[in-house]
């Protein structure tokens, strides 16, 4: 597990909201705190759409929605003169990219193995923190694949620009 501080907040919001940097993420859930706790479930609910929509809309076989289908309605929340008191973004890579992220790794994990990749953001106290994890569904002490995970997300953040801090 990585986990990384934010020092850069201005910059990093503008990624988060106001650009697609994020949008290829699923969004398992969110938070966000203001006049009011807003929570968002990103669960696809299937029954909402036609198999066609679904299809058309590229949600067929995933579990949870991509962020860009829910970036406007976070930014539309976060946006004003006042900072939120807190709020938590929870985003895995879908299930192709998962696929395609195990296989450029070269590692021994298939799909079946790995519940999820996450990146989790949390701010609070007017710190903003970013941390990794692997979800796995069956038992292993090789935490290989964890740390390349975290190496391969810094290397996203460095190519967005995105100053990081390492903590711990």
């Amino acid at each position: 597990m990585l986990a990384l501080n934010i020092p850069e907040l201005k910059n990093f919001m503008n990624q988060l909201l106001c650009s697609d940097t994020f949008d290829h993420f699923l969004l398992k859930e969110a938070t966000i705190q203001k006049d009011a706790v807003w929570n968002f479930d990103g669960t696809v609910t299937p029954d909402f759409y036609s198999s066609e929509e679904l299809e058309e809309q590229g949600l067929s076989g995933l579990a949870f929605l991509p962020y860009g289908r829910v970036r406007q309605h976070c930014f539309d929340l976060i946006k004003g003169k006042r900072t939120p008191s807190y709020f938590k973004f929870v985003f895995l890579l879908s299930p192709d990219n998962l696929s395609r992220t195990l296989a450029s790794m070269q590692t021994p994990f298939t799909p079946q193995d790995v519940t999820g990749m996450f990146l989790n953001l949390k701010f609070q106290n007017g710190n903003l923190m970013l941390t990794t994890g692997v979800s796995y569904r069956i038992f292993s002490t090789d935490k290989s694949l964890e740390h390349e995970w975290d190496r391969l997300v810094e290397i996203f953040l460095k190519n967005h620009n995105i100053v990081i801090e390492k903590l711990g």
